[in-house]
């Protein structure tokens, strides 16, 4: 935790510097800005417009986890990036010389990946829904998140390469098992616990 909590307290030392000091000199402002600037490798911040923003940890290369998942969700794009320094390590120890940050856009939704280091991992304790239209965005999705080293579930669930639990689900679906029919709720539950991806015609 202390390599977290250094990681941490330096993205907020780092905002504070930016724009919270009141009590700051102008010049300190200015310096702290440049420095921030000198790390920052971006195209101009966007503003916040959502309530909550996941955010996701990851080991290392923020961009090359933004252009995975722009690879798989079309309409989405990348809307920032930053590379800062980390401080040096309190156990005289060298440690990661940088973290990075990025903002995603997929699915009108925002997500923040932060690239820190190997301390984190992802469980299924946490998931994504992917509502699709039909079988045919289903099968999209659920291959396109299990190829390269992503892995199959069952009951629509799935991990992505870096081992992010998403539900691929057709819309249809919630439909079958909210049905006001207790022989179609029954059916589709039942053959739900049969399946890895989700076969709508075998739930009907």
């Amino acid at each position: 935790m202390k390599k977290y909590t250094l990681i941490f307290l330096n993205v907020l030392l780092l905002a504070s510097a930016v724009g919270c000091g009141n009590s700051e000199s102008k010049s300190s402002k200015n310096s702290a800005k440049e420095a921030i600037a000198k790390q920052s490798l971006t195209q101009k911040s966007t503003p916040i417009t959502q309530k909550i923003t996941p955010c996701l940890w990851v080991d290392k290369d923020a961009k090359a986890v933004v252009k995975y998942y722009l690879s798989i969700f079309k309409d989405g794009k990348l809307k920032e990036y930053h590379r800062y320094k980390n401080p040096p390590q309190d156990n005289g120890q060298a440690g990661q010389e940088f973290f990075e940050t990025a903002v995603m856009e997929i699915g009108d939704i925002e997500f923040s990946i932060l690239a820190a280091g190997p301390y984190f991992k992802f469980n299924e304790s946490i998931s994504f829904v992917v509502n699709c239209k039909d079988q045919t965005e289903v099968d999209y999705y659920w291959e396109a998140l299990t190829a390269n080293g992503g892995e199959e579930g069952t009951c629509g669930w799935c991990k992505d390469k870096y081992g992010l639990s998403w539900q691929v689900v057709p819309v249809e679906y919630f439909e079958l098992i909210n049905n006001p029919d207790a022989k179609v709720r029954e059916k589709a539950m039942k053959n739900t616990f049969k399946q890895k991806k989700l076969i709508l015609s075998e739930l009907k």
